[in-house]
């Protein structure tokens, strides 16, 4: 008997500096290690991806023209669409089809228009209907796809992200190494990151704040309010970093601030807890569910408010010698065992 044939959908890492490219990369790897040559893996990637799993696994590239027509719609047993962005259109393709969604964050952004999200649920409806299973990354996203739409009861499975534990490169220093203590953050620097309360946090002491990721219109917001508590002058917000960076500033950072507002999970969250640091998080969305009781949160964004929750935070973490309970809160999401949990569900929806 032959082995079932299976495709991935990664076409959504074609930049490096995202946070899908940093979920397919380690997935995908994952998968290649657990599959165990139990099925024949196919990885769908984007033609400018830089990244391509060492050519350890079989690559079909995205054509624009697969939106109108795929090849062989009945090669596959079984496609897993990876993220709920889907350039291969569910309705393309035959066999069994898996639809992992990380987010609905449309509805909880606040500045999206109506029209906007109204529009944004109506395609993601046509792709849940389409599948035979539904994944979230998160109990917080599940419930969400059951309030907007409930025709997905008894599709839906939560499949927590792993994380990965970043090593720093030895000798290693970034661009831009901070002259005094500082506090980090990394995300698209757009508004539902929600970058610009941060600054207030520099307010009586000496810290800098350093902001990294791909950089919109949004940065000046941040700016003006961080000019506002007159602090401009030690908050650097430096663009994409590459890992090295990355691993650099989550190791010497004093704390790890993300005030997000819109999380199907938050995977810089349990990169920084690896490296056992505070970690201080807003309560909207996913984030309190990941964080869990080995994180900070503020209750909301008012400066005193932020202000009295770090620094109480802060104490906290000292007093209680919190670092041990942050790291082993981490270790319990791993890529490995998500993994496993994807096989299992691919040997479940193929009636294996």
């Amino acid at each position: 008997m032959s082995k079932p044939s299976i495709l991935l959908t990664f076409d959504s890492m074609k930049y490096p500096n995202s946070g899908f490219f940093s979920f397919g990369k380690s997935l995908g790897d994952a998968i290649l290690t657990q599959n165990k040559a139990r099925y024949r893996l196919y990885y769908y990637v984007h033609k400018r991806s830089t990244y391509l799993f060492n050519r350890k696994v079989s690559l079909v590239y995205l054509s624009k023209l697969h939106k109108l027509f795929f090849p062989e719609p009945k090669r596959f047993e079984l496609i897993h669409f990876t993220d709920q962005y889907c350039r291969l259109k569910p309705q393309k393709v035959k066999g069994k089809k898996i639809l992992t969604i990380h987010d609905i964050n449309p509805v909880h952004e606040q500045r999206k228009s109506s029209k906007k999200i109204e529009k944004h649920l109506n395609k993601l409806r046509g792709y849940i209907n389409a599948c035979d299973k539904i994944v979230t990354i998160s109990n917080f996203v599940a419930k969400d796809i059951l309030k907007y739409f409930p025709e997905a009861e008894g599709k839906v499975s939560v499949i927590y992200n792993g994380a990965d534990q970043l090593q720093v490169t030895e000798g290693h220093t970034p661009k831009y190494q901070p002259k005094k203590a500082f506090l980090y953050t990394i995300g698209f620097v757009a508004p539902k990151k929600n970058f610009h309360v941060l600054p207030p946090l520099l307010v009586g002491n000496d810290y800098e704040l350093i902001i990294a990721g791909v950089e919109t219109p949004y940065k000046s917001v941040i700016m003006e309010e961080a000019q506002k508590f007159g602090v401009a002058d030690r908050v650097k917000i430096t663009g994409p970093i590459s890992e090295d960076d990355k691993a650099w500033y989550y190791k010497n950072c004093e704390a790890f601030v993300f005030p997000s507002i819109a999380e199907g999970f938050g995977l810089p969250v349990i990169e920084a807890m690896h490296f056992g640091k505070p970690v201080f998080l807003s309560t909207h969305t996913s984030l309190p569910e990941i964080g869990g009781d080995a994180a900070f949160y503020f209750e909301n964004f008012e400066p005193e408010v932020m202000q009295s929750a770090f620094a109480k935070g802060m104490e906290a973490f000292k007093t209680n010698d919190m670092q041990q309970k942050v790291i082993t809160h981490a270790m319990q999401f791993d890529w490995q065992k998500t993994a496993r949990q994807y096989l299992k569900l691919y040997d479940e929806c193929l009636g294996l």
